[in-house]
């Protein structure tokens, strides 16, 4: 494998010549990758930089990926107009414990350190977090785009946002990172971990940032805004949102997801089928990805129910009134299910129906639909 494959995606390799010297060391470098759990999934987004852990662990080099169970408690300001919430540390531990395991989906777990980044940042004293933040000046941060915006339009920025990229920086001092892997929204906080590294004496790392993977709505996926496919979502789950990817980003998504240059022909139906049945086959398997294409094709593009419904009580009541029961059924407000009905959505056994109050012996043991994916079972309550 070339230097070409080991940067395949990547949008920069810092500094210029750096990796190639890096790779003469003649010894297994250090690709650093970390990731704050503020979600419980590690998306399609994040796999893009995994993918490129993954090239360097075939070339005989060792993954360590930071799980950022100490950074999360104070949240990556990267492109943020605000400061981010603070979130429960139950939480953070419980999304850390499924970081690994999602990540393995595309790295090797043979050849991975996983490190918490607690396990330093929690024992350093003040007098060592003066010593930190002396190497660097507030000017520098301020150089960072998302600072620099907010402090231009006079919007608060916490002194524990500017303390964040100097903690990631910090990561790379306690593993001893030779290569740093992260998205272009990474950039500032990677080349920070160099500037630190250089002023306690290491051998700076080189980033290697690669490109951002655009969600169906346009915009970056992202666990935080809910655009997003899970390495080890639920593979039905993983289909369906597949197939919603535009015809506009299938170029995109077969660069950076599936690795290949170009669309096969077919048409824009068969190359999303194939990035669906590619995704769901790398989580859970080539009988997963057949079953989930199932699925989609009896549930979506037909619009049968599937072979297994949750059953939904009835309430009581004769008519009943069908967006109470919507409402109840599928967690949608009235107004919402009101809509449904109007726009023809709702449907009892396979036919459509507009009613407002629907006789109770209608509804008993019948399949509601509402919309094209979600069905219950109507049961009369034991």
């Amino acid at each position: 494998m070339g230097i070409a494959e080991l940067t395949r995606n990547a949008v920069s390799v810092l500094p210029a010549g750096g990796l190639e010297a890096k790779l003469k060391l003649g010894r297994p470098l250090r690709v650093k990758m970390g990731i704050d759990v503020t979600a419980p999934d590690v998306t399609l987004g994040n796999g893009v930089p995994l993918q490129r852990m993954r090239a360097f662990q075939d070339e005989g080099h060792v993954g360590v990926l930071i799980v950022g169970d100490y950074t999360t408690r104070i949240g990556d300001p990267s492109g943020r107009k605000s400061e981010r919430p603070m979130i429960d540390p139950a939480v953070i531990d419980a999304n850390a414990q499924r970081y690994f395991e999602h990540a393995s989906t595309i790295i090797d777990p043979e050849r991975t350190e996983v490190r918490f980044n607690g396990e330093w940042l929690s024992k350093l004293d003040f007098a060592e977090v003066l010593r930190l933040t002396r190497t660097t000046t507030v000017a520098r941060i301020l150089e960072r785009d998302d600072f620099h915006k907010r402090f231009g339009a006079n919007e608060p920025i916490s002194l524990s946002e500017l303390l964040y990229p100097m903690m990631q920086a910090y990561d790379s001092v306690a593993v001893e990172a030779d290569i740093e892997l992260g998205g272009t929204d990474q950039t500032y906080n990677l080349l920070m971990g160099r500037e630190v590294m250089q002023a306690y004496g290491l051998e700076p790392q080189v980033a290697l940032t690669v490109a951002y993977l655009d969600s169906w709505d346009g915009t970056g996926m992202s666990a935080s805004r809910g655009n997003y496919i899970g390495l080890k979502e639920a593979s039905e789950e993983q289909f369906g949102k597949a197939m919603r990817i535009p015809d506009s980003l299938l170029d995109q998504w077969y660069r950076l997801v599936m690795q290949r240059d170009g669309v096969p022909g077919g048409g824009p139906l068969e190359a999303k089928l194939e990035l669906a049945r590619f995704i769901v086959r790398r989580a859970w398997g080539e009988d997963a990805a057949r079953t989930a294409e199932e699925h989609f094709t009896r549930v979506v593009r037909q619009g049968e129910a599937p072979e297994e419904v949750p059953e939904h009580p009835l309430p009581a009541g004769d008519p009943i009134h069908l967006p109470a029961l919507l409402a109840d059924a599928f967690s949608l407000s009235t107004s919402e299910a009101r809509r449904l009905l109007g726009q023809g959505g709702v449907r009892i056994e396979g036919e459509v129906v507009s009613d407002l109050d629907v006789p109770r012996e209608r509804l008993a043991g019948a399949v509601l639909q509402a919309g094209k994916r979600r069905f219950v079972r109507l049961n009369e309550a034991a």
